[in-house]
């Protein structure tokens, strides 16, 4: 990861595919396995991962140089963990559960600097400026933050232009997982009219000129998200890769 720009943002605006891994485990150990494996985004997840600040700072130490970009997902309408994730570094927030255009609104202006935001100013304490030695950080920390909204109900997705309209928004995430069930698939989040719904949206959320983004474990799936137009998608986590391996191991042997 290189300090000085967000190479993942920039790709993003590019519209150059990025292949992402969700880490749930909550371990620095894990996360530096898994930085290095050569995913182009790496999700901490802080809403149903048991990741608190201090997990999280271990985890972008851990990663320091892996090549990917860390992105965390905050806990819901969390502005206050917002707010101590940037100071601590991370450049790219994932926030969940976004309805309306207000929600955007106050996020985008939690991730920037005024005149463009109202980011607080704490800098010169924080691992974000290299604890002050990066003389340069204020001046560019806004080209630096990407801030990605995970839109994931029908009252979401009803309101997707206003939302992809907020200034500062740099690309919408569809969480079909919970979109699914908020239209009576729960846990079938590939059912025909759980992905008509995310294509229609995914359409126009290009049209207002955003990326989008999502998760999925389905190889396939995530192929074909890809060839739709999708730009960062996630195509697998932590915990269910080491489960799925060491039950495959398991099987191998009688007992």
């Amino acid at each position: 990861m290189d300090r000085q720009t967000n190479a993942f943002k920039a790709a993003l605006k590019a519209r150059t595919p990025q292949v992402g891994l969700w880490m749930a485990i909550a371990s620095a150990y894990a996360a530096e396995l898994c930085g290095q494996c050569g995913y182009d985004w790496y999700v901490i997840d802080a809403e149903h991962a048991p990741n608190t600040i201090t997990t999280v700072v271990a985890q972008l130490q851990a990663m320091q140089g892996c090549g990917g970009e860390p992105v965390l997902r905050i806990p819901v309408n969390d502005l206050n963990f917002l707010k101590q994730a940037t100071d601590a570094g991370v450049r790219t927030i994932l926030a969940p559960m976004i309805e309306t255009a207000d929600q955007a609104r106050q996020l985008a202006d939690a991730m920037h600097y005024p005149p463009r935001g109202r980011r607080g100013v704490g800098s010169a304490l924080a691992r974000a400026s290299r604890f002050g030695a990066d003389a340069n950080y204020l001046a560019s920390a806004n080209e630096r933050a990407c801030l990605l909204l995970q839109v994931e109900t029908v009252k979401g997705l009803a309101n997707i232009a206003d939302i992809c309209a907020v200034e500062g928004v740099d690309g919408i995430f569809i969480g079909t997982a919970d979109l699914a069930a908020d239209m009576g698939h729960l846990g079938r989040p590939a059912a025909p009219e759980v992905q008509e719904a995310m294509l229609s949206a995914t359409n126009r959320i290009l049209a207002a000129g955003l990326p989008v983004g999502g998760l999925t474990s389905d190889p396939a799936l995530a192929k074909s998200w890809l060839a739709a137009g999708l730009t960062f998608v996630a195509v697998g986590n932590d915990v269910s890769v080491l489960r799925a391996g060491l039950t495959a191991l398991r099987g191998h042997f009688p007992g």
